[in-house]
């Protein structure tokens, strides 16, 4: 059987192994602007220095055209990749859709997305990512990144550890669509990648 020979029973299967009935019953809290922040209870003094040591002195100075938050990097985290498997959030998104990342079959790795956050505090940031095989998706994750406060310097957030899938019906190449979104349903960032699972790192 040749790598990518899976039947459309198979990727059925997988994708009814990997449906998730959960749902997450959580309701964001009211949106305030990081002056109104500063604002509140600016008479207690301790509470005034916890805000201080969280939030910073004030807003970052950033040009007032760019986003509140833009997603810079996606990098697959692997300890025994031979090279870094990184892509530059900032370039020509459209590329990745013609290129794949190869991972070798069961090995360990972690999602990493570097992002920034440039004026106003921003709750319920959230990862989702969509994985499709020959136009079927048979995966949906969606991670909880957590609320950010405007800073200079970037902040990455991890996944936990997956595995990838392994053996012959698993070899082929994956199609996944990722999106950073948050509690208001803005799209901060959505793109799409490839995923081809080999046998070895260069076969």
């Amino acid at each position: 059987m040749a790598e990518d020979d899976v039947t459309a029973e198979q990727l059925a299967a997988i994708a009814a192994e990997n449906e998730e009935s959960e749902t997450v019953n959580y309701k964001p809290p009211a949106q305030k602007t990081l002056q109104e922040i500063h604002d509140l209870d600016k008479d207690d003094e301790s509470l005034r220095k916890y805000k201080k040591a969280l939030l910073g002195s004030g807003t970052c100075e950033v040009d007032p055209n760019m986003p509140n938050v833009q997603v810079t990097r996606l990098t697959l985290v692997c300890e025994s990749a031979p090279d870094p498997l990184t892509l530059d959030l900032q370039g020509d998104l459209e590329a990745y859709k013609k290129q794949s990342f190869v991972l070798k079959e069961g090995v360990e790795y972690k999602i990493k997305i570097s992002f920034k956050v440039n004026r106003e505090i921003v709750s319920g940031l959230k990862y989702v990512q969509q994985t499709f095989r020959k136009g079927v998706r048979i995966d949906k994750s969606d991670y909880m990144v957590g609320s950010y406060g405007p800073r200079e310097a970037e902040y990455d957030f991890l996944t936990s550890l997956e595995e990838a899938p392994k053996g012959m019906l698993a070899r082929g190449t994956y199609n996944i669509k990722s999106k950073f979104t948050d509690d208001d349903k803005h799209d901060h960032l959505s793109w799409e990648w490839n995923l081809n699972i080999k046998k070895d790192w260069k076969d």
